[in-house]
C-alpha cells in the first residue's frame, strides 16, 4: 500500500471542464457536490482505501520563527495556500495506477448544472524514505 495526497486548489491548477466557480453554484448544486465527496469517501473508507479528507477555509495566516519570542506573521505578498488549496484527500491504495483512477473519479464530482466539475487534482505520494543526497 502507498499513500497519496490529492490536494484540490482553488486557482492555480489548470481550468476545469465545468469551470463555473463555486460561489456561483445553487444551494442544491453544493449539496450535491459535498455529498458526492462524502459518498465517494464512504466507498473508499469500505474498501480500506481511505485515511482522510478535509475542506479548507480561505483564512489563514504565513507564520515563521524569527528568533526567541512571539513569531511574526505575515499576510503576504507570497502565494499562499489559503488562496489556492480547497482541500485534500489523503488515500492508500495498492499502486499508482489506483491513485489515478481514485483521482479521476474524485474530479467527477458534480458541480453546476449538475454536470462533472472535470477539476484538476494534484496527485502527490507520501516520501515513505529518506532521499539519497549522495548523488
Amino acid at each position: 500500500m502507498a499513500k497519496y495526497l490529492l490536494l484540490k486548489h482553488y486557482r492555480g491548477a489548470p481550468a476545469a471542464t465545468n469551470d463555473v466557480p463555486m460561489e456561483q453554484w445553487t444551494p442544491e448544486e453544493w449539496d450535491a457536490h459535498v455529498r458526492y465527496m462524502d459518498d465517494f469517501a464512504d466507498q473508499l473508507q469500505a474498501s480500506g482505501e481511505y485515511v482522510d479528507s478535509q475542506a479548507l477555509s480561505p483564512e489563514g495566516t504565513f507564520v515563521r520563527f524569527d528568533g526567541e519570542g512571539k513569531p511574526p506573521v505575515t499576510d503576504g505578498p507570497f502565494a499562499e495556500t489559503k488562496d489556492l488549496i480547497a482541500g485534500w484527500m489523503v488515500i492508500d491504495v495498492d499502486s499508482y495506477d489506483r491513485a489515478l483512477e481514485v483521482a479521476g473519479q474524485l474530479s467527477a464530482a458534480p458541480g453546476a448544472g449538475s454536470q462533472p466539475v472535470g477539476e484538476w487534482l494534484e496527485l502527490r505520494p507520501f516520501l515513505n524514505q529518506t532521499p539519497d543526497t549522495t548523488a
